[in-house]
């Protein structure tokens, strides 16, 4: 591996396309990423996959919150897993726990093997589990292929010591990857710390919108944030994403 890879978190077509246009790996497919993420709907999913030529994951949340599902979530999650694979989908990216925040190996361990064939990433529920290393063990036990994670810190930055370790301690049984707070501005530093070789972002821009009547006084969401404004993925800032990450990469290279 010359480059490490680089995931694209994507809240919408527009930003998933964007991505692939800037040189992106892979994508992460989700909505209401002002929530952390959750399911995206069907017509997304079939959209992006007919417009993408990269791999594209689907978060697997039934909502916002914690992981702590209830059946009727679970059997959500069990259902959205079924329609995607029917639709073509390369990957899954889901967690849960337990209500003791440890790893419900139960109920991840039938959801891996319902995505069966399919790779399933571990998403940033580790963040808020009880303990990171009885963790990883646990989820490697389960049959994913990657952690998302921002090493139990609010981003990857501050959390770089615990990626480090949680990279030597999976010793190539398991890909870590970090994400949180990524940009072009630090991807260098994060790849000499951690030595991952998989790195997740988001890396929007604001997108205005070009209607000429605005209702300024309304907010769909109840809050002060405009309706004719909102973010979406930038191809210019994977492009250089993606330089800078293969430039400290290829230095640590012996």
């Amino acid at each position: 591996m010359n480059t490490p890879v680089i995931e694209i978190c994507a809240g919408s077509i527009v930003s998933a396309v964007a991505a692939q246009e800037g040189g992106a790996d892979r994508i992460e497919l989700c909505a209401s990423l002002d929530a952390g993420g959750i399911t995206p709907s069907p017509g997304q999913i079939i959209i992006t996959k007919q417009k993408l030529s990269i791999p594209v994951f689907v978060l697997i949340r039934p909502r916002e919150g914690d992981f702590f599902y209830s059946a009727a979530e679970y059997e959500t999650m069990h259902s959205d897993i079924l329609f995607c694979k029917k639709q073509g989908v390369d990957g899954f990216v889901f967690g849960l726990l337990d209500a003791e925040g440890n790893i419900d190996a139960q109920r991840n361990r039938q959801l891996v093997e319902l995505a069966a064939p399919l790779p399933c990433t571990f998403h940033r529920a580790f963040d808020v589990c009880r303990d990171p290393f009885t963790a990883l063990e646990e989820i490697i036990s389960c049959g994913f292929t990657r952690i998302l994670t921002s090493g139990q810190a609010a981003t990857a930055a501050a959390g770089a010591r615990l990626l480090a370790e949680l990279v030597r301690k999976s010793a190539g049984r398991i890909s870590i990857m970090p994400g949180g707070g990524i940009s072009e501005k630090n991807i260098a530093a994060l790849v000499q710390q951690t030595r991952a070789t998989e790195f997740h972002a988001s890396l929007k821009t604001a997108v205005t919108s070009k209607m000429k009547f605005r209702h300024e006084k309304v907010s769909m969401g109840g809050n002060e944030k405009s309706e004719y404004a909102w973010m979406e993925t930038d191809p210019d800032r994977v492009r250089s994403l993606k330089a800078e990450a293969g430039k400290a990469f290829q230095s640590q290279q012996p």
